[in-house]
């Protein structure tokens, strides 16, 4: 990985991004999602274990002493954010809920404000009014009814939660750069992420007694969420990271849903809207208005899984 090129990096993790809403979206007849999370990351954490157990028997002093955070962390980033995005796939497009997804940084920006009293400035309030106001014309469908009647998608609904609940996970991680160490980390997140999951997935299969129909692509799309959206992404994006910098690497993000897209059309078949392409290219000009108030030149802090977030 240290040798690749960092953009290449940045893109390959979210072309892996992008398809996860595709093959999440694709397998809500054969999967439910709280298992579906839980068995991508009881396949993640099997991966990831030999690269951070070493990690893991240097820090655990430290990580012992921030328990609670990682606990919180778990919640939202693990259990919360991919759970409640299967949940939503159920309900809405994956073109949808790819283009909801991208509000992540201005939502980041709305809780920081009231949560750890960081100020916006003038580019990065327009960037908010000008990213919410593409969300509410992709919720609406472009349609002023909609708005009206309050008669808004449930599954886009299900994606706002999901997004808060990454938004959280992103600012614990911001105010926890260089106190947290990053592989060791992550795995405990995951472990404890499991143990979070457990309830809800026995629930779905025992008493809902919703069935899991195996066949090659419900294998398939364990190992791709597992092991690629998860493992793989990770690692490209952190490597890459480090070697241009949190700001210039957030920019790519905005790639996630563009590939979203691309994989919807090309391989379930979705079709994109004039109101999810108007409203999307709304939300990610607010999101590079925002972003360009970060003076690229500053020499940035080493950041251990990212500012905006990489376990997607």
């Amino acid at each position: 990985m240290n040798k690749r090129n960092p953009y290449f990096l940045l893109v390959l993790a979210t072309i892996l991004w992008g398809g996860n809403f595709v093959i999440g979206r694709a397998i809500t007849e054969s999967m439910p999602p709280f298992t579906l999370s839980l068995l991508r990351w009881c396949t993640a954490f099997i991966i990831f274990l030999p690269f951070a157990w070493p990690h893991l028997k240097k820090e655990h002093a430290q990580l012992k002493k921030n328990w609670h955070i990682l606990i919180l962390m778990s919640i939202t980033g693990i259990a919360g954010f991919n759970s409640l995005l299967y949940l939503a796939l159920h309900y809405t497009t994956s073109i949808n809920a790819s283009l909801v997804n991208t509000s992540t940084p201005i939502v980041i920006y709305i809780l920081s404000f009231f949560i750890l009293r960081e100020q916006l400035n003038r580019n990065q309030m327009i960037g908010t009014v000008l990213s919410l106001a593409g969300l509410f014309f992709i919720l609406s469908k472009g349609s002023l009814a909609v708005l009206v009647n309050f008669s808004f998608n449930f599954g886009d609904f299900i994606v706002l939660a999901a997004v808060v609940c990454w938004s959280i996970y992103s600012i614990l991680i911001k105010r926890y750069t260089g106190i947290l160490p990053g592989y060791s980390t992550f795995l405990v997140c995951i472990a404890v992420g499991i143990l979070v999951l457990l309830p809800f997935a026995f629930y779905e299969t025992f008493i809902l007694k919703i069935p899991i129909l195996w066949s090659s692509s419900s294998v398939f799309t364990i190992l791709y969420t597992g092991v690629f959206a998860s493992i793989v992404a990770f690692i490209s994006w952190n490597t890459a990271v480090v070697r241009v910098g949190a700001n210039k690497a957030g920019i790519f993000l905005n790639l996630i849903p563009v590939f979203a897209v691309i994989f919807a059309v090309l391989f379930i078949g979705e079709k994109i809207m004039w109101y999810q392409l108007a409203g999307g290219l709304s939300v990610i000009a607010g999101v590079y208005l925002s972003a360009r108030t970060i003076p690229l030149g500053k020499k940035e802090k080493k950041i251990f899984l990212g500012d905006k977030g990489y376990d997607r």
